[in-house]
């Protein structure tokens, strides 16, 4: 096929100086040719003057998320452009100010004619050396573009002083110790460091963001189940009254069936003309099914298929959140063959914020009672969701909890057995301080 096109993914939040960039490449005597995919929303676009005198071409991508729906112009583009290689040298993609560079730069390693023609050379991320603080402090998008630069550009560097541009580089390189930090006026990056960076760090990426090469999934998992005609889904209260599934055949039950089963089903979930009552049949080859779970402390749904077989069950949830389980017809335990933690679909609210955490050993009761009573009572309202599963001290089972704002419940999930005992919280809402969040679940580990 030849050699792949480089590309390079220019970032940074609004008015940080992207489009001051780009216009200085585009008009700069590097020497090289280049193509520009811009993606352009509610901020001013390039100079159209300026694209003439500079020869390059230019692709824009308007009133979307780089991320979602205009990510299909974006491979759409890059085909076409790969087909006329021999007119240019490499490829610039400027995202919006409010996007996160991560599903960019995946695109990149998942699609495979993509992966095949073009390089990822490296994200360069613009920071506002003025402004910047107020942004790392409310914005979910502008964080995610510090994490997944290679190069930093701190712009601007003469409207601040130099403890205040000291004092943001050291909270630049707490965020991202890996990549490289560069000072600049209007934009004025010598054009060795903004091209040929050398390749963008994956192993750093997957550190980010683990789920970094998967597709994102309308559901968090799927697993397979050999069912005999009838079998039962059992599930008890969790964080959510309802929960979409889908029940499908399978060939196989090997991971790589079910991932190919995966992507066979994705469409189908789409939102339900109704929600199904507890006692109701899943059937297969059907729309997806939304399970009602309110009013009661225990439900059960069927499982029913047509003839026997191995056939793949996903939820919007994980199983362990409802202390869901399966049994046959006779009511004896039915296995999972194989399962396998999707990654789940992102939301583009620009306040809200999620925080993850996970911490091995067993929780003190009463110090992660007191903790989370403590946190809801002083940040309730900006605490939409808070779902977690924790080891509790001397407990054999799992402890199952959740709150939305202020109100907080919990109780026994399935045993651990022979499973590592570990404790993984998710917090959702605005405001949320993902330092003193760890650190109050660490105060709560058993010393």
């Amino acid at each position: 096929m030849g050699q792949t096109i480089p590309v390079t993914v220019l970032t940074g939040f609004l008015g940080s100086g992207k489009t001051t960039l780009l216009n200085r490449i585009l008009t700069e005597n590097h020497g090289q040719r280049i193509a520009v995919i811009e993606n352009e929303f509610g901020e001013i676009g390039v100079d159209q003057d300026l694209v003439i005198n500079a020869d390059e071409e230019i692709f824009e991508m308007n009133n979307g998320c780089i991320c979602c729906t205009v990510r299909g112009d974006l491979i759409r583009i890059l085909g076409n452009l790969a087909k006329r290689r021999d007119k240019f040298d490499r490829i610039l993609v400027e995202t919006t100010g409010l996007a996160d560079p991560g599903p960019v730069a995946q695109t990149f390693f998942v699609d495979d004619d993509t992966r095949d023609s073009f390089d990822l050379d490296g994200v360069i991320t613009m920071v506002d050396a003025k402004h910047a603080e107020l942004h790392l402090d409310d914005s979910e998008e502008a964080m995610a573009q510090i994490a997944f630069a290679d190069v930093l550009l701190i712009n601007k560097i003469d409207l601040v002083d130099g403890d205040e541009l000291n004092a943001l580089e050291r909270r630049l390189r707490a965020m991202n110790a890996m990549a490289r930090i560069e000072r600049v006026r209007m934009a004025d990056a010598p054009m060795e460091q903004v091209l040929d960076v050398g390749g963008f760090d994956l192993r750093r990426a997957l550190d980010i963001k683990p789920g970094f090469l998967e597709p994102e999934y309308p559901f968090e998992w799927g697993g397979v189940l050999h069912i005999d005609g009838t079998a039962r889904f059992r599930l008890h209260n969790g964080p959510d009254p309802a929960m979409s599934a889908v029940l499908e055949p399978v060939d196989a039950a090997t991971p790589e069936a079910l991932t190919e089963t995966a992507e066979r089903v994705f469409t189908r979930f789409s939102a339900p003309d109704s929600v199904l009552k507890p006692g109701a049949a899943i059937r297969p080859g059907e729309t997806h099914w939304t399970l009602g779970l309110t009013g009661a402390e225990h439900y059960e749904y069927m499982l029913e298929v047509d003839r026997p077989g191995l056939y793949a069950l996903f939820t919007e949830h994980m199983p362990e959140e409802f202390d869901a389980g399966f049994c046959d017809a006779a009511g004896a335990t039915l296995n999972v063959a194989v399962e396998h933690v999707f990654n789940p679909e992102h939301t583009h609210d620009d306040t809200v914020q999620s925080v993850a955490l996970e911490l091995d050993g067993e929780i003190e009761e009463f110090a992660l009672s007191a903790w989370l009573s403590r946190l809801l009572q002083t940040q309730g309202p900006d605490i939409f969701r808070l779902k977690g599963i924790v080891a509790l001290k001397g407990e054999d089972r799992r402890f199952v909890f959740q709150g939305v704002h202020m109100l907080f419940d919990g109780q026994p999930g399935a045993p651990w057995g022979d499973q590592r005992r570990s404790n993984r919280l998710v917090f959702i809402g605005r405001n949320l301080d993902e330092a003193a969040l760890e650190q109050g679940l660490r105060d709560c580990r058993v010393q």
